[in-house]
């Protein structure tokens, strides 16, 4: 068993370190949940193809990827995915810094390139929807693990305190029922 002045400093030392991107969390997902999503820059350009775009993913990311670095502009760090539209489509393409979208209009041969760069707060809330790089998925990653064990961790600590454990066991059980009550009314 690990002694309890151990497991102390290893509390506060996981606690510490994932505090800044724990706060960015916190804050982006309070926000979001009220709507509050941050703003983007958008561009809208028209592209003139030498061929319709097709309804196919690895053809439309190749047609984005070309202009971007035609522009030298930065890939989007999320994955592409076609969106449906009615009878049309369109391919997105996520990021934390940018989006882009690109969907044909009425010309066959003329397309739509819109480039959303996110301002400050949308990109802290692209990267709390996972549309970082593998950098940041890996820290958030780390910052998951840190948290499931500053749970554990302090449910062992209070476990510990003979004076703690009725209202440790006690906290528990109306935490999850508390849970379901919410998951069901919701």
């Amino acid at each position: 068993m690990i002694s309890r002045i151990v497991l102390m400093k290893v509390h506060v030392l996981i606690a510490l370190f994932i505090l800044p991107v724990a706060i960015m969390f916190f804050v982006t997902g309070a926000f979001y949940t009220w709507g509050v999503k941050g703003e983007y820059e958008t561009t809208v350009q028209k592209l003139y193809l030498k061929t319709p775009l097709q309804e196919e993913l690895s053809f439309l990311v190749n047609v984005a990827e070309e202009e971007l670095n035609k522009q030298k502009v930065s890939l989007p760090t999320g994955k592409a995915k076609i969106k449906k539209i009615g009878k049309s489509f369109q391919l997105e393409w996520t990021g934390s810094s940018k989006d882009i979208v690109l969907e044909p209009t009425a010309n066959p041969l003329i397309a739509q390139l819109k480039i959303k760069n996110t301002g400050w707060h949308r990109h802290f809330v692209q990267l709390h929807k996972a549309k970082g790089g593998i950098t940041f998925k890996v820290y958030a990653t780390i910052l998951a693990v840190g948290l499931l064990f500053l749970l554990i961790s302090g449910f062992i600590m209070a476990w510990q305190l003979s004076n703690f454990r009725k209202m440790t066991l006690t906290s528990t059980i109306f935490g999850l029922m508390f849970f379901v009550a919410m998951f069901i009314s919701s």
